[in-house]
């Protein structure tokens, strides 16, 4: 199978020298798409601005802003039978980007931002027999916000982790994640290696698309 990865932050630049962006490092998804590379299917990666190598087997499509990650799923999307969404895309980026560095003197206060497209909302259109899963990155109890994003944005599963849990959340390499699905699926995992929590994913999502096949 063909398997679309996002991973890591967007960037929403100000001027040449800032931006606005989150703590996303990219593990999470940079393991879900070697997981998918090891277990032999075609791995897509679309990667925000990380410090991570890519993974073997993997080709990889490098992006700044969320613009530009809307823009790579949507020319990606095509040959994919699932889409694996794990990048935290910035939800705001400023109204105008300065081509000069602002100088703080010139600087307003405030800065007035415009919402970035929910990219999954946008390709919802384009689903067809896909598999799409998702991620709901929370602070305190996931569950409700992740039943509501499955419905919500269609999706066939979706991973929900409290990132301020021990050993979960951004930066670490490993993970405290709750699988949701349609029909009331729940798989609660507990704590390991995000690679583990990965291969879960990418099981679950084969197995998904393969019901769909009929296979």
């Amino acid at each position: 199978m063909r398997i679309l990865v996002t991973a890591g932050p967007t960037r929403e630049h100000i001027d040449p020298v800032r931006f606005i962006s989150n703590r996303s490092t990219g593990k999470m998804g940079f393991a879900v798409a070697a997981e998918a590379a090891a277990a032999g299917h075609d791995a897509i990666l679309v990667a925000g601005p990380v410090s991570l190598p890519t993974p073997s087997g993997v080709r990889r499509i490098d992006i700044v802003s969320a613009l530009d990650m809307l823009a790579a799923v949507r020319g990606e999307l095509d040959g994919a039978d699932i889409l694996v969404m794990a990048a935290a895309v910035a939800d705001w980026r400023p109204a105008a980007v300065s081509a000069l560095k602002l100088k703080k003197s010139a600087m307003a206060p405030s800065i007035p931002l415009v919402p970035n497209p929910d990219i999954l909302r946008e390709v919802a259109p384009l689903k067809g027999g896909r598999v799409f899963v998702g991620f709901a990155a929370e602070t305190g109890a996931p569950d409700a916000e992740a039943r509501r994003k499955l419905a919500d944005k269609g999706l066939d599963l979706i991973c929900a982790n409290d990132v301020t849990a021990p050993g979960a959340g951004f930066g670490t390499d490993t993970n405290l994640v709750t699988v949701f699905g349609r029909g009331g699926f729940r798989l609660e995992l507990p704590l390991m290696p995000k690679r583990d929590v990965a291969r879960e994913i990418v099981r679950l999502a084969v197995e998904a698309r393969e019901a769909r096949d009929g296979r």
